[in-house]
């Protein structure tokens, strides 16, 4: 009976150690910065690429937008500059799921020259709704003027995937690209110079306003309750879980260097239960 029980009492002596091995190796490794540092965004992904709902919040933005536009051309005074909609790109127009996808799959985080090879492509289609809603507000007499942080010698092709795709205006002088700051407030400005800005589109907050422009969470949230009454009015907003501020600026507090085990835990502890 005895050496039974101590054969039991090693076995399990054992396998704690195991265990505690095995746990120590994991942390180490996770450390080190071998962690599927993509493995979190892959919901994100599957929802934005397969769920009905994200379809129909898509609808839902650009049918908002056009009712909004029927109704300030109904009320509109007389102005004397041409009348114009500022436009975001990529997860507002162009779907860019399949670069995250891509990301996923081989495990590793943005890179420039990635993002450029998926570009080259021509291949990203249209978020429902949009190319409606655009082709829409240029038979109504607005212009589009598209502001994007794509890289400015991405200009070539972004042009021509969008022309492909039929997005009024896809041209040189109303596709407006990153050059020397991703903050899109000067574009904006540059637009207003010759046109009045009557709606603005994107699914990243510092589309709208240089207000939400490198903000923590608790700033950009306060400022959301700020500015309430534009969102569904002048501010249309389209869903992105995949990327954006939120998670940079936000959850990520704005610093590019964490590790992915760093960036793991901030993740997991920015998480409220109960």
């Amino acid at each position: 009976m005895k050496n039974r029980i101590a054969l039991l009492l090693l076995i399990l002596t054992i396998g704690c150690k195991s265990t505690s091995i095995q746990s120590n190796d994991s942390i180490s490794k996770s450390q080190k910065g071998d962690v599927l540092n993509k493995e979190y965004s892959i919901l994100a992904v599957l929802w934005q690429q397969n769920s009905a709902e994200y379809k129909a919040l898509t609808y839902q933005a650009f049918n908002t937008a056009q009712l909004q536009l029927d109704n300030m051309l109904r009320n509109k005074k007389g102005s004397e500059k041409p009348m114009a909609i500022v436009t975001d790109i990529d997860e507002t127009l162009l779907d860019n799921s399949p670069y995250n996808a891509k990301m996923i799959e081989l495990n590793e985080d943005y890179s420039e020259a990635r993002w450029i090879e998926w570009g080259k492509e021509r291949k990203a289609k249209a978020i429902p709704g949009a190319l409606e809603f655009f082709k829409y507000a240029k038979s109504r007499g607005v212009e589009i003027f598209y502001i994007s942080n794509r890289l400015s010698k991405q200009k070539r092709e972004t042009i021509e995937n969008m022309q492909k795709l039929g997005f009024p205006f896809s041209d040189d002088q109303h596709v407006l690209l990153k050059t020397d700051t991703s903050k899109k407030e000067s574009r904006r400005f540059q637009v207003e110079k010759t046109h009045e800005i009557i709606m603005l589109l994107g699914d990243n907050l510092s589309d709208f306003h240089f207000v939400f422009d490198d903000q923590p969470s608790e700033t950009r949230s306060r400022k959301v309750d700020s500015l309430k009454t534009f969102f569904g009015n002048k501010f249309i907003v389209l869903p992105n879980p995949m990327y954006g501020d939120w998670e940079t600026d936000g959850i990520l507090e704005g610093n590019y260097k964490w590790t992915p085990y760093q960036k793991d835990s901030i993740r997991r502890s920015k998480i409220r239960s109960y």
